[in-house]
């Protein structure tokens, strides 16, 4: 039988309140949960605690040590093998939603531990060859195959002049769930991005993380993990999970602006040398891929907006978003799905996989925003072109003047004149000529939201707001 063990989320003041030297202590990252899990494990079994206070971890402590299990008040009771490498999953709640397959150590071991790493023995050629059999793709707008093949990004950087480097990109504003994988198992993803690094000949990794304060637990997590590896602490801007902005950064440039390409990162990145950027998210599904041998591939999907908390769950490609709702609270019929300048839709019976959400009109960032009844669409979108006028970089025209012309086109609505075709035919042009995908992506909410909720930008012309929030005038 495994001694007694307690595991709770290092640098929440819990620890203090277990006094007890028969009981074994673990401090993990977060979960992904919408409530903080403290893990009680005695033999085969483990309580699962949700939110406890001090008091209530040193009672269960003292249980331990006694040689019971706390079961009074508890989230779940799960019966497991002795010494679990990963979470044992109940059969409800936040915890029970998709599936843990890259989740599955967040919350239950310390974030620094790699019990089975695969770059030391790894074949490049066969890591290469595996990866592209597979297509696995890049995650999330910060990486540099986002949605591209991973194996083709590897290729031009393995035959492109000078040593190679790899950053694991981890500052990506848009989208909690990277520096969740950092918070909670650095010791993962260094081996992941070591293994790509193996595989395209780098000579060296860092990682970029942001400069907040919700992001320290992320840099300490990589900083005590890291070997030989540096960790780059830079601005926390939505601008800079753009890869070649977040070179920009790491290279200390005073102005950061997207770089023109061709030639890619790859090939002329950092300080001019060939760079592969992969958010952490991406490290994980390729060490997932490497380490089982196989495998289906997952998405993590990050829930927000009008919920009491925000959770961070993993489906399989396959399954539709609607089954991550259920790790939330929170009643909303409308979503934003991709991030800041997500889709806008009612309908979430889309399959997590990338060109299932684009066919849909959805980003492909790993993100559903929940919008409640209180909240306007066209206040939504307004806020969201003003945020694209706001933080481009400036470097081209389309973002830097047609996001000023949007802007005054949505506000023309509040003063009556609704211009759907004139709305669409700008977004278009502003989304075809920009110079990175900023651009792009900045017009998607507004483009479905018009084609989707037009209804609503009329009544908005007519003096109504539908969902009460809006000073209009009749």
């Amino acid at each position: 039988m495994s001694d007694p063990t307690i595991r709770l989320p290092a640098g929440s003041g819990l620890t203090r309140s277990v006094n007890c030297s028969d009981v074994r202590v673990v401090e993990t990252g977060p979960s992904g949960a919408p409530f903080t899990p403290v893990f009680c494990t005695l033999g085969g079994r483990t309580a699962i605690l949700a939110d406890p206070g001090v008091d209530r971890v040193a009672d269960c402590s003292e249980a331990l040590a006694a040689g019971e299990l706390p079961s009074d008040d508890v989230h779940a009771v799960v019966e497991h093998d002795p010494d679990p490498e990963r979470m044992p999953i109940p059969d409800r709640g936040p915890l029970a939603v998709g599936e843990r397959r890259i989740l599955g150590p967040c919350g239950w071991e310390p974030p620094t531990s790699n019990p089975t790493p695969i770059a030391n023995d790894l074949d490049a050629d066969d890591a290469l060859r595996a990866v592209a059999d597979a297509g696995v793709v890049g995650r999330g707008r910060a990486d540099g195959a986002a949605d591209e093949p991973v194996s083709e990004l590897w290729r031009r950087s393995r035959g492109a002049d000078g040593a190679p480097v790899v950053v694991v990109h981890a500052n990506d504003t848009d989208n909690s769930a990277d520096r969740l994988l950092c918070a909670s198992v650095a010791g993962r993803v260094w081996d992941a991005a070591r293994a790509v690094a193996t595989t395209i000949g780098a000579t060296d990794v860092v990682a970029f993380c942001g400069d907040a304060d919700a992001d320290a637990g992320a840099r300490e997590a990589m900083r005590t993990a890291a070997a030989d590896e540096s960790v780059v602490a830079g601005p926390s801007s939505y601008l800079v999970g753009e890869p070649t902005m977040a070179m920009e950064a790491l290279e200390g440039a005073d102005r950061i602006e997207a770089r023109r390409r061709p030639p890619g990162p790859e090939e002329w990145g950092l300080y001019g040398r060939p760079t592969v950027v992969h958010t952490p998210r991406t490290l994980l599904a390729v060490r997932a891929l490497l380490a089982d041998c196989g495998g289906r591939e997952s998405r993590l999907v990050t829930i927000r907006g009008d919920v009491e908390a925000e959770a961070i769950v993993e489906l399989s490609a396959t399954a539709p978003l609607s089954a991550a709702l259920s790790a939330v609270d929170g009643d909303g019929r409308r979503y934003v799905v991709g991030g800041r300048f997500g889709g806008v839709g009612s309908d979430l019976d889309v399959p997590a996989s990338p060109s299932a959400l684009a066919s849909a009109g959805f980003g492909t960032g790993g993100v559903v925003e929940l919008l409640d009844a209180d909240r306007c669409i066209v206040k939504t979108v307004g806020e969201r072109v003003a945020l694209a006028r706001e933080e481009n970089c400036g470097r081209c025209v389309p973002c830097r003047e047609g996001t000023v012309q949007l802007h005054e086109l949505l506000r023309a609505i509040y003063a009556g004149e609704f211009d759907a075709d004139g709305i669409d035919e700008l977004a278009g042009t502003i989304a075809g000529t920009s110079l990175c995908d900023f651009g792009v992506d900045a017009m998607r909410p507004v483009r479905t939201a018009v084609d989707r909720f037009a209804a609503e930008f009329r009544a908005h012309a007519r003096g109504e707001c539908p969902a009460g929030v809006c000073e209009v005038s009749p």
